[in-house]
Order: structure tokens, then C-alpha cells, then sequence
């Protein structure tokens, strides 16, 4: 089996002089974030969300204290999401972070870092640099056994209404590619365009491919203090990141591979539009008055997304390196403090929040997440 995205890392030699420089502001940045919190934290969506970035930088780096943290990580919660054992208490409706809430997909996201350690434990993946080995682990298959269990009922139900918030698109999409590999078993995809055909359907703006956080904001019944469409930036990133994910890991004659392409490239060239001249993303996309100023997750996920795109060749280079190089501008210079710390990360939450105060000190897990996923394809980018 062929593991796209999982390659080999490279020596720090052998990067360029560019390359070497972002690559230690990613050492900075994670070392800040790992030194000054614990890696035995719940699996819920936020925690997660910041492990996929960390991942990648494992994947990139071969830096053994990466994995260390994610290993951490995965043992304390046991290798699990939500706990419960019954299926037929299993809920995914309504928002929640109790146990029953297994089908939820903020529940699901951590499944995509199983699933990497587990082919790491494997040998699929082993760093180049020969002194960074890769622990070996007893019994891997335990590292997968909740992620079958879970998402083989998703792929194998008649439901499709399981995502109904954007976030979810980052949060589970993914997932369902992963265990593609992991299974080789085609229903994986199906779920996933079946169940992505029901979030067009209640929160796609057909107009721009942008989408709406939730059915609770489309437009004209929801609007902006201005009367506009208000499409939520960290929203937004969840989807092209997540797409951007999907794309990596989806067999090039999946029979509908095409839909995800371009819808994959209609959002990137939307979101490239509504970039501010800093080179961030305002919180509310098209109303940057709604919320003003800069938010780093939604930049930093957009940011990662479309230089993935340009890297793989789904986006015109030509096109979008001005919006990239803003967007890496403000990432160094605004978002990253000299301590290492990512700020102007808008807390959790759902939406564009008038008077919400986001600043030098607005940190969080997922928004490190999102830095370590841009700077990463940002290597790969210089080096291409």
C-alpha cells in the first residue's frame, strides 16, 4: 500500500538555507506549545485539531519529540474518542462532549492521528536521519481497533445527515480517506460524498462555493451588521484545509474525485478574493467590519490549504503566490510573537463576534494546529 502524504523525512542538511529558516520557526513554535502544555489532554476536536499539525511536522521533521507528544496523547485517552460502548446509544444531532456523543464528529477528528502512529508503529513511515529512531510499539492494531469500530458503523449506515456544521469537513472527512487506506474498503468514500451531498445541500452558498458555518447562518436569513453574507473564516478553513486533506489521500479513479476537485478549487479562488491587505482573513469573511482585524486559524488554515493546492498542482502558482506570500507575511511577522507563541487566535466558538477582543495573547491548541500544517507545506512549497 502506497501512503501519500506519509514520506520519508528529510535530513535538515538537506533543505535549502529557506527552508532550514522555516523549519526551525516550526521547532520555535511547537517546542513553545509542547514546553508550556501537558499532552495528556481529552481527544475531543480542539486538542486533536492541533495533533494534525503536529503530526505533519513529525512527518516532515523526523523530530522524535513530536511524536513523543501525539504517542502521549493517544495512550492517555486510550486510543479512543468518545467512550461509550453501546452503538445504539450513540448520538450525533446536537453538539455534544459527553461519552454517547460518539458519532459526532468533534469526537472523530483524533481517529486521523490514530491512524498516522498507527503506520508509523507499521514501518510505513520511518524518518531518513538515522539517528531519530522510531520507537517500536506492541500490539499497533490497538491503535486502530476504536477508529474501525466507529467509522466502519458511519460508513456502513443509512444515515447521511452527519455533518451539519462546517467544522465537521476538517474534523471527518479526512478520517474517512484514512480509513480508505487503512481498509482499502470503497464504502469509506461513498460515505463521505454521500454524506458531504446533505452539508451542500443545508449550508453550500452555490454563488461563491463558499460555505456558511451552519444552517443557523444562511443568507438572506442570517446577515451581517452591513446586510452581507457572513461566511465565518475558521469555517471556511475547516473545509479547504479538510478538503485539501481528502485530495491527498482520494485514489486519482475514485469515481467521483472530480466533484471534490472542484469544489476544492472554487472555495481556494473565493477565498483568495476576500484576503485584507495584511495579508489575514477578517473573522467575518466578506464583512470585515463585523469583527475587524486579523484571526490566525482561519488564515492559517486557508494558508495551508491553497499552498497544498499550489504544491500538487491543483492551483495556478502564477495565481496565488501574492495571496501566499501576504499570507506567510502575516503568519511570521503579526501572528508568531517572539517567544513562540501563535496569537490572534480567535477562541472557540462559531462565529464573527462584534467586539470580541482577539490579540497578540489569543492562543490556542488548534490554532497551532493550523500554524504547523501552513508552515510545514510552506517548506515544501520553497522547495518545489
Amino acid at each position: 500500500m502506497v501512503l501519500i502524504g506519509l514520506t520519508a523525512a528529510a535530513p535538515l542538511a538537506a533543505h535549502s538555507a529557506k527552508a532550514r529558516k522555516v523549519i526551525a520557526i516550526i521547532d520555535k513554535v511547537n517546542t513553545y506549545w509542547q514546553s508550556n502544555n501537558a499532552a495528556e489532554v481529552r481527544s475531543f476536536w480542539d486538542n486533536a485539531a492541533y495533533h494534525t499539525g503536529n503530526m505533519e511536522a513529525y512527518f516532515l521533521t523526523g523530530e522524535p519529540r513530536y511524536l513523543d507528544y501525539s504517542l502521549r496523547w493517544a495512550e492517555h485517552n486510550k486510543w479512543m474518542g468518545a467512550t461509550e460502548a453501546d452503538p445504539t446509544l450513540w448520538e450525533y444531532k446536537t453538539y455534544g462532549e459527553g461519552q454517547r456523543h460518539v458519532l459526532f464528529g468533534d469526537w472523530q477528528i483524533c481517529f486521523q492521528t490514530y491512524i498516522d502512529l498507527y503506520w508509523v508503529a507499521m514501518g510505513k513511515y520511518v524518518p531518513a536521519a538515522a539517528d531519530k529512531k522510531v520507537p517500536v510499539a506492541d500490539n499497533p492494531a490497538k491503535r486502530i481497533k476504536r477508529a474501525k469500530e466507529v467509522m466502519g458503523y458511519e460508513a456502513y449506515s443509512k444515515a447521511n445527515d452527519y455533518w451539519w456544521w462546517a467544522d465537521a469537513l476538517y474534523m471527518v472527512m479526512p478520517v474517512m480517506t484514512k480509513m480508505y487506506k487503512l481498509t482499502g474498503d470503497i464504502h469509506y468514500l461513498d460515505k463521505l460524498y454521500e454524506n458531504l451531498l446533505y452539508t451542500d445541500n443545508i449550508m453550500l452558498d452555490q454563488e461563491t462555493g463558499l460555505y456558511f458555518r451552519d444552517g443557523k447562518y444562511v443568507y438572506p436569513k442570517h446577515k451581517t451588521a452591513n446586510g452581507l453574507k457572513d461566511f465565518w473564516a475558521r469555517g471556511d478553513g475547516w473545509v479547504l484545509a479538510g478538503l485539501a486533506k481528502v485530495l491527498q489521500d482520494m485514489p486519482a479513479d475514485y469515481k467521483h474525485r472530480q466533484f471534490f476537485v472542484d469544489k476544492y478549487v472554487k472555495l481556494a479562488k473565493a477565498v483568495a478574493q476576500l484576503q485584507q491587505k495584511g495579508g489575514y482573513w477578517t473573522r467575518s469573511m466578506m464583512d470585515p467590519q463585523q469583527a475587524p482585524g486579523p484571526e490566525t486559524s482561519g488564515t492559517a488554515f486557508f494558508t495551508y490549504g491553497m499552498l497544498w493546492g499550489v504544491n500538487n498542482g491543483f492551483l495556478s502558482k502564477k495565481e496565488f503566490k501574492p495571496v501566499i506570500s501576504k499570507a506567510w507575511k502575516y503568519l511570521t511577522k503579526t501572528a508568531l510573537q517572539a517567544n513562540g507563541r501563535i496569537g490572534y487566535v480567535q477562541p472557540i466558538g462559531e462565529k464573527a463576534i462584534p467586539g470580541q477582543v482577539v490579540d497578540a495573547n489569543s492562543e490556542a491548541n488548534f490554532g497551532v494546529g493550523a500554524f504547523l500544517l501552513a508552515a510545514c507545506e510552506f517548506v515544501r512549497y520553497l522547495e518545489h
